[in-house]
C-alpha cells in the first residue's frame, strides 16, 4: 500500500527537496505541498494524506496549532511528523502534546526520511534519544499528578495492559516488551491496540505522553 505524504514548510527548497527524495521510494507518494498551517488544513481535507511532514515555525498558522487541528477530530487518521532544525527544538514537546507522532531533523538523509515516514504511518513513535531525554526533563517539571488511585488514572486497563503502557513510556519496542514479559510479540501488539482504544489515544507517542502526564510513569531520579 502506498503511503500518501504531504509536506508543509514555508521554505520552497525544503518542500521540493523532500518531495524529490520521497517520490523515489516505491511505497511513498508525495500528494501535495503546503506553505503554512492554514494552507495545510485546506489541502489535507482535500488530499487526505496518511502522513504530514510539518514545519513548526511558519507564517499565518504555525505547525503546533496546525497539528492540533489536524489530529483532534475523532475521525482523523492522519499522522504528523514534525520537522525541526535542531534535535532540541524548544517546540518539539508542545508539538507532541498537540498530537504529533514524532519528529525529524531537516538534515536527515534520504534513507532516514523514508524510514521515518514508514514508521509513523505504521503507528509507531519516532523519538530520537536526545528528544526522549528532553521530554523526560519536561515531564519531571510538571506539577505532581493528583494522588488518585491508579485504577482511576488508567481507566479500564487491565494489570497487564498497564504494565505494557509503562514499558511503552520507557521507550521499549513491541519486540523488547515481548522479551521482557516473556510473551509473543503478537500478544504485545494486541495489548497495545487495546490500550489505544480504551484510552482513546492515537498512537504509541500519545500513549507515552499519557503515561507521564498521569503520573503512571515518573522519570528515574525525579
Amino acid at each position: 500500500m502506498t503511503i500518501r505524504v504531504m509536506i508543509v514548510d514555508d521554505q520552497m527548497m525544503v518542500r521540493q527537496g523532500f518531495t524529490v527524495l520521497l517520490n523515489l521510494e516505491p511505497d511513498i507518494e508525495v500528494v501535495g505541498q503546503a506553505v503554512d498551517g492554514l494552507d495545510a488544513l485546506e489541502k489535507a481535507a482535500e488530499l487526505r494524506p496518511d502522513v504530514v511532514l510539518m514545519d513548526v515555525r511558519m507564517p499565518q498558522l504555525g505547525g503546533i496549532e496546525a497539528t492540533r487541528r489536524l489530529t483532534s477530530p475523532p475521525q482523523s487518521t492522519v499522522k504528523v511528523l514534525v520537522l525541526t532544525t535542531f534535535d532540541l527544538d524548544e517546540y518539539v514537546y508542545e508539538a507532541l502534546r498537540a498530537g504529533a507522532s514524532g519528529f525529524l531533523l531537516k538534515d536527515a538523509s534520504a534513507a532516514e526520511l523514508a524510514q521515518a515516514v514508514r514508521v509513523v504511518a505504521a503507528g509507531e513513535a519516532l523519538l530520537a534519544p536526545t528528544v526522549t531525554k528532553r521530554l523526560i526533563a519536561e515531564f519531571a517539571r510538571l506539577p505532581g499528578a493528583p494522588r488518585t488511585p491508579l485504577k482511576d488514572r488508567v481507566g479500564d486497563l487491565t494489570e497487564r495492559e498497564t504494565e505494557v503502557l509503562s514499558l511503552i513510556a520507557n521507550g521499549l519496542s513491541n519486540a523488547e516488551i515481548a522479551t521482557r514479559l516473556v510473551v509473543a510479540e503478537q500478544t504485545v501488539k494486541t495489548h497495545v491496540s487495546r490500550i489505544l482504544v480504551k484510552l482513546n489515544l492515537r498512537d504509541r507517542t500519545q500513549a507515552a505522553v499519557f503515561a507521564y502526564e498521569t503520573g503512571l510513569v515518573r522519570p528515574a531520579g525525579y
